[in-house]
């Protein structure tokens, strides 16, 4: 969604300088056009004819370019832009920009941005904790700017990568979230993922093949598309982008009760619920306390049905909300698709099939029919972040 947008990109006197390069080629990847604002200090550390071979634009640093009376408008550039990032932002940078010190043509340009401002500080870790960065970081954010900071790192203590620069990728796909479409601003959405344990004894359990792979796309994608997202989710590897993690509520449940616990709490409050979670339909009658032992020539479980989610969900739901389920079938697709649609409320299911290998547990791709009381629409084998975006697309015409 970067195609096309004005981006001015500041850059400050951080040795993450030189990470502007590749933070410029992303955006200019995407599709967007890039000026470049650098501070005195930041061209210590890259040179400017670097940024203008990659941005194919003069880089501005000083408020006069020539002794004749040419100079720099950062008014302009504040018209001109759809956002601007400062990127790496050094303590120094942040406090003037949290406290209005327009001592050179960054921050009069920031000072005079009309459009969103996105921030990725870069400073080492007792000057990130100082308090008063951590003042003007609050100050910066209460102004309505963008702090784009880490989401991991290598430091033991804790504050794992705290005050390094985050990656130049996942500062492009901030901007790229931002302005993805918002068809979806103001919905709040569950989501249930992965599959449950069902504990036989401490250390064995009856469950599935289920990655969540499915339902983390289509968490990413209702975000990405502005709802507010909760992701009910059972033991899984998979795991969120970056960018994602920080906008989605996730509860990581186990057992089918606890998704069951879990989701009936949060629906009331939701306009949808996307029910892609491969739920145990049996739990074993007890656990074990202990590990069973290897005794005799056979071990006997008596099992006993898990509570149905999506049919107290479809029994809950009030008008105007939406319930969407999924079903994976080994046979007789169409006719199981259409018994589960109608019993549970649904307002439409997306039915899958082992019988298309390589497309359901584990895989990254998908191949899908989606069935409402209307008919059926069969869907080609793409990636399953494609195939949530059909889903979504499915969804958000009903909301």
């Amino acid at each position: 969604m970067l195609k096309g947008k004005k981006i001015v990109l500041g850059i400050t006197g951080s040795i993450a300088a030189y990470k502007a390069c590749m933070i410029i080629r992303g955006l200019v990847k995407a599709g967007a056009e890039v000026q470049v604002v650098i501070t005195p200090a930041g061209k210590e550390f890259i040179t400017p004819i670097t940024l203008s071979a990659l941005t194919q634009k003069p880089v501005i640093s000083d408020f006069f370019s020539q002794r004749d009376g040419t100079w720099h408008s950062h008014v302009a550039l504040g018209l001109w832009a759809d956002a601007m990032l400062v990127a790496p932002c050094t303590a120094s940078t942040l406090g003037k920009m949290a406290n209005g010190i327009a001592d050179n043509m960054l921050i009069t340009t920031y000072l005079s941005m009309k459009a969103p401002v996105f921030i990725a500080p870069a400073m080492d870790l007792d000057m990130y904790q100082h308090p008063t960065t951590q003042q003007n970081m609050e100050r910066l954010r209460s102004f309505g700017n963008h702090i784009i900071e880490p989401q991991s790192g290598f430091l033991a203590s804790g504050l794992e990568g705290k005050g390094r620069m985050e990656e130049p990728e996942r500062i492009v796909e901030a901007l790229d979230y931002f302005f993805e479409t918002k068809d979806l601003a103001g919905k709040h959405i569950m989501i249930t993922a992965g599959p449950t344990h069902e504990k036989i004894d401490p250390v064995r359990f009856i469950g599935n093949y289920s990655s969540g792979k499915m339902g983390f796309a289509l968490a990413e994608e209702c975000v990405r598309r502005g709802a507010d997202v909760t992701l009910v989710c059972g033991p899984v590897s998979t795991q969120l982008s970056p960018m994602a993690a920080q906008l989605i509520k996730r509860i990581n449940v186990e057992s089918c009760q606890e998704m069951f616990n879990a989701a009936t709490t949060v629906f009331p409050n939701c306009n949808a619920a996307i029910l892609c979670a491969a739920v145990a339909d049996f739990r074993p009658d007890h656990q074990a306390d202990q590990k069973i032992k290897r005794e005799g020539d056979d071990l006997q479980l008596r099992l006993l049905p898990n509570p149905d989610i999506a049919a107290e969900l479809g029994r809950m739901k009030q008008s105007g909300q939406r319930l969407v389920g999924f079903a994976l079938e080994t046979n007789d697709e169409q006719a199981n698709a259409q018994k589960k649609l109608q019993k549970k409320n649904l307002d439409f299911i997306v039915l899958n099939s082992l019988r298309n290998e390589g497309t359901c547990f584990q895989s990254d791709e998908n191949q899908i029919s989606i069935i409402n009381a209307d008919g059926q629409r069969d869907y080609e084998r793409k990636s399953k972040s494609a195939v949530a975006k059909d889903i979504i697309d499915q969804l958000a015409m009903l909301l």
